[in-house]
């Protein structure tokens, strides 16, 4: 079994990897505006620094729900929490439209925690473009949660998959597959599981978790 602390520095390999391009264009930004002096070039320079921070902005409140301790909130999430994270995401790419399905106004931390992680995991998989549709419902005492991404192209790594049905070893683990081992490795310790199922223009990803017992209304 993967140790925490090596899924903790590879869960840190991969914000560092993620926010390395955002962080990197702000810096140049700021090179090239130090020694631009067009006025409509200082302009489109703004435009860039505005974009970049935007987007380490989004990326940052992201890794916070669904890497971090979410401090702030109690046993459940506001749900428009974690849309807000994903619809920045989303905002940010091009060519996806985001559909939603959850009629909950809250739900419980750990599984904010499944679909923020699903929901990138199925936006990195739309590389050309398409549909990222995102539901969750309490049900029976389960919170079953579906993410699907629809496009004429998936990009899904297989390490991906098998990391979510925790079948990777230690030693496969990598930046790239620490957010779904973590996640799958959560919902085992909850007493739930994931499933995915990948065609050449979709990816279904499920889960089914335990509700906290002290939510159980």
């Amino acid at each position: 079994m993967t140790s925490s602390t090596e899924l903790a520095a590879l869960m840190c390999s991969r914000l560092c990897h993620d926010m390395l391009s955002p962080v990197g264009a702000l810096s140049n930004g700021l090179e090239l505006l130090a020694d631009e002096k067009d006025p409509e070039m200082r302009a489109r320079c703004m435009e860039l620094l505005e974009q970049s921070a935007k987007i380490s902005t989004d990326k940052l409140k992201f890794f916070r729900l669904a890497f971090g301790a979410a401090g702030g909130f109690g046993e459940a999430v506001p749900v428009e929490e974690a849309q807000s994270v994903i619809d920045a995401l989303v905002s940010d790419a091009k060519g996806v439209t985001q559909n939603w399905a959850i009629s909950e106004s809250s739900l419980p931390k750990p599984a904010v925690k499944v679909m923020l992680n699903l929901a990138h995991i199925a936006l990195d998989a739309l590389i050309r473009g398409g549909t990222l549709d995102i539901g969750a419902e309490l049900q029976g005492g389960n919170v079953e949660i579906v993410v699907r991404a629809s496009g004429d192209r998936i990009a899904f790594d297989d390490n991906i998959g098998r990391a979510l049905q925790v079948e990777l070893a230690p030693g496969e683990l990598s930046s790239r597959t620490a957010a779904a081992h973590m996640i799958a490795t959560l919902a085992e310790e909850m007493g739930g599981g994931l499933q995915y199922k990948k065609t050449d223009t979709s990816l279904v990803m499920g889960a089914v978790l335990p509700q906290p017992e002290g939510m159980i209304g």
